[in-house]
């Protein structure tokens, strides 16, 4: 069963991340693929340049020095790191950047305000199936090339890692797209929500009851649904190896 999982939040910094991996890939060698955020190691890098962050409805203002820092912040240091402490529990991880080899493409978003940030619009998945077949865990950072060019041939964009595993689990056809982060689950009365349908997780975008990071979470699930992917779950670290934790999105049962 083919899984991608994205880990953001606290859980990321984990210190049972590694071993949950290495049970997950020792299950399945071969059939999973993990996208990483990094977003406090983001704004932490940006302070200390004398640039602090600046957000536009949840999404960082990213400039041309940004991306610099971007890069230095997730390719250069999250991701080395997380494959460290991957390789050093005995897991087979190998980074990359959504740059490298074009691995990712993305097309800016509509936005000026935003600046260099872009959504996916291409993924080499023959490149990750090389990976995986050489008997490697890849681990992507979510940059990507600017697939239209009109900032320069060597210009990057700044993508949300939701978007990133959401268009990787449909391009690898992936059976399962969990995320991962600090929270058990989409929650509702304090509780746990075991299913959620379609419907009702656009409706919790749209009139403001999701908020914060489970608005990327729940939209980039619902892409990854209308681009086939037939499993989304988000949960914590526990729900990488019990199946049954978090929360699924389902289809609406009257588009079934």
């Amino acid at each position: 069963m083919m899984r991608v999982v994205k880990f953001g939040g606290r859980a990321q910094d984990d210190a049972r991340l590694p071993s949950a991996v290495r049970a997950a890939w020792d299950a399945e060698p071969g059939a999973l693929c993990v996208v990483h955020g990094g977003g406090d190691r983001v704004s932490a890098l940006q302070r200390t340049f004398g640039a602090p962050p600046e957000f536009v409805r949840g999404r960082r203002v990213t400039g041309a020095s940004d991306i610099q820092i971007i890069r230095m912040a997730l390719s250069g240091g999250v991701n080395k790191e997380l494959v460290a402490r991957l390789t050093a529990a005995g897991v087979p991880a190998l980074g990359l950047s959504g740059e490298d080899a074009g691995l990712l493409g993305a097309r800016r978003i509509a936005d000026a305000a935003l600046g260099m940030v872009g959504e996916p619009a291409w993924v080499d998945a023959a490149l990750l199936r090389h990976v995986l077949a050489g008997g490697y865990l890849p681990v992507v950072s979510p940059l990507a090339r600017d697939v239209d060019g009109a900032l320069g041939a060597a210009a990057a964009l700044n993508v949300n890692g939701d978007d990133a595993a959401s268009a990787i689990a449909a391009a690898l056809e992936a059976d399962e797209l969990v995320f991962v982060s600090d929270v058990p689950g989409v929650k509702a009365n304090g509780l746990v929500v075991p299913l959620l349908e379609a419907q009702e997780a656009a409706a919790a975008i749209s009139d403001g009851t999701a908020t914060g990071g489970m608005v990327a979470k729940l939209s980039a699930a619902l892409a990854a649904m209308e681009r086939g992917v037939t499993r989304v779950r988000i949960g914590d670290l526990d729900a990488l190896l019990d199946p049954a934790r978090g929360t699924v999105l389902a289809p609406s049962r009257s588009l079934v």
